[in-house]
């Protein structure tokens, strides 16, 4: 079909509800016609991201209904037992995400698929949990993690918990681009799902072995369950899925002086608190540093969404509330569970921690320190999980902790996915075990790192760029800096230039190439002499292009410096390459 046969389908046919057929009917402008339906929306490796509105490349129940039935019959390749084992399916609190897990989880019933629907919002490091507790064979999330109000998505995992690898991936969208028809697919009704087994609820029983796994984590309980009230806690959900289950993890490990947030405890889909619901962005703690001033609080946390980014403010040592990094976060919480577990003799040998090619060095560091191993991967949790498991099934390593700068981390053997839940129980104990027995604050703890190993310093910057026209342009970017041979940034030296998606990469002083073992990726490093890198990668959720910065120098006012110098020079290059 062509854009404007598929714009009279979705416009006309019955299948489509009355609402799909005002909407559409209302739009004059034909570029926007265009834009909605000159493409499906993209189902990548971790599945579907994008606009709700009505047409096919926006998020609406048709296309929840045809992705759903591509996975439905990825699921029915695996026979009977396949379908028994069946899917389970979370949501968290945005418009239609709970319309829209129940439209998948009908869809999978009416194919003979048994799904297994969380009661209410849950986390989405809880559906990993999940579909390893349940042995499902799939599961799915309805989310757009932190992305604006306007964005849904449908993320896929499978068997082992983490999200579907590139392989399945392909299978699924196979089976959804077989299917050019969009009608056929309605769902089973929900009173005949539940009574044929199809449809299951679920809830408590998947919580409280959940935490209880959270729990476990915990290097010093003693510790706190005597000394956790006196570490005062302001957290908020951001109106998301975190919200209770963080608080009884912290609470039930002893932290029972937590604020919550009372603003943005509540789901909320219009986000009307944040002009962004994302953790890393500082407007998100306008109202936690509000309530942390006023209650004097050592630490403020944010989850987002769907509950798996966390993100921390610190109160500095001039009593004033200063946001971590995603990095310096992985690095702290590195650090501190390395530390505590040889000092506590359970550190094993073989001991390794999972980090991604875009996050900072300075973990690598740490981790050497300790005799640790370090496995670098692609940008993109799902391949943290993907080495987890390679580690675990080969035993040639066992895991300890996983971290993106993205504020995604890690820990554990029974999720596949970042959780924070787990993180912030973790970061929470750290905090309570450097002031009760150290007495240190976390930023006594970074310092001390950056004097030991380096000022290691890191910054982002991203260029939206929406649509047809902004496809094209960030792919014109990533050619013209492949075919680039750029020597420094910054006046700072490349040492090597590695290029994912050729999987080749460049010494820059010897000129000789070597293969990166890494899988293809569309991602572009320049590591510099001495240590950092720059990177440049599309996002694989947004429409962004985005720029990684890492820099290392022997004092902070250096680093800041040839981070500034440095981020000035690659984004002038970029605003050369967009105006020819």
């Amino acid at each position: 079909m062509n854009i404007q046969e598929r714009y009279r389908l979705w416009s006309e046919n019955p299948y489509f509800d009355e609402k799909t057929h005002q909407e559409l009917k209302q739009i004059s402008d034909p570029q926007e016609i265009e834009e909605r339906f000159y493409m499906d929306l993209e189902f990548g490796t971790g599945g579907l991201r994008g606009i709700m509105a009505a047409g096919t490349n926006r998020m609406n129940k048709y296309v929840i209904r045809k992705a759903t039935q591509g996975l439905a019959e990825c699921v029915c390749d695996h026979g009977p037992e396949g379908m028994k084992r069946g899917v389970v399916i979370a949501h968290d609190s945005r418009r239609y995400s709970t319309e829209f897990a129940l439209e998948a989880a009908l869809v999978l019933a009416r194919n003979g698929v048994k799904a297994y629907l969380f009661e209410a919002l849950r986390p989405t490091p809880e559906l990993s949990y999940a579909v390893r507790q349940l042995h499902a064979l799939s599961g799915i999330v309805v989310t757009a993690s932190h992305n604006p109000k306007a964005y849904n998505g449908f993320k896929v995992y499978w068997e082992d918990g983490g999200q579907v690898p590139p392989l399945k991936a392909d299978q699924i969208l196979a089976r959804i681009e077989a299917r050019e028809n969009w009608l056929g697919l309605e769902p089973m009704p929900i009173e005949q799902a539940k009574t044929s087994g199809l449809l299951e609820i679920i809830g408590e029983e998947i919580d409280r072995p959940y935490l209880a796994n959270v729990l476990k984590l915990a290097l010093h309980p003693d510790l706190d369950l005597k000394k956790g009230p006196e570490l005062h806690i302001i957290y908020t959900p951001l109106h998301g899925a975190g919200n209770i289950l963080v608080r009884r993890a912290l609470a039930e490990l002893g932290f029972s002086s937590v604020t919550v947030v009372p603003e943005q405890e509540l789901p909320d889909p219009e986000f009307t608190t944040v002009p962004y619901p994302n953790p890393e962005i500082p407007a998100t703690f306008e109202l936690a540093r509000k309530y942390g001033t006023q209650m004097q609080a050592d630490l403020l946390l944010a989850t987002d969404p769907d509950g798996d980014r966390l993100g921390v403010v610190l109160r500095d040592p001039k009593g004033d509330f200063t946001q971590l990094t995603g990095n310096q976060i992985g690095v702290l919480l590195t650090y501190y569970i390395l530390s505590q577990k040889k000092a506590l003799g359970i550190l094993p040998e073989n001991a390794t921690i999972i980090k991604t090619v875009a996050s900072t060095d300075l973990a690598d560091e740490v981790a050497r320190y300790f005799n640790v191993r370090v496995e670098n991967v692609l940008t993109g949790f799902k391949f943290i999980a993907e080495k987890e498991k390679e580690m675990e099934e080969g035993g040639w390593g066992t895991f300890q902790f996983g971290f993106e700068e993205s504020y995604g981390y890690l820990a554990g053997d029974f999720v596949r996915d970042k959780d924070a839940i787990i993180a912030s129980v973790l970061l929470a104990e750290a905090a309570l075990y450097y002031q009760q027995i150290e007495g240190r604050s976390l930023f006594d703890v970074l310092e001390s790192i950056y004097k030991q190993f380096g000022y290691y310093l890191d910054d982002q910057e991203s260029l939206a760029l929406e649509g047809i026209q902004g496809k094209e342009e960030i792919a014109k970017i990533m050619t013209s800096l492949r075919h680039e041979e750029i020597h420094d940034l910054g006046g700072i030296n490349i040492e090597r230039f590695d290029d994912y998606d050729q999987t080749i990469g460049k010494d820059m002083s010897t000129r000789l190439t070597y293969s990166l073992t890494l899988p293809r990726s569309n991602v572009l490093r320049y590591s510099f002499n001495g240590g950092g890198f720059v990177m440049v990668r599309p996002s694989g959720t947004e429409p962004k292009i985005k720029f990684y910065f890492s820099v290392k120098s022997d004092t902070l006012s250096e680093a800041e410096d040839t981070l500034r110098t440095i981020k000035a020079d690659v984004m002038q290059r970029i605003a050369r390459i967009r105006s020819v």
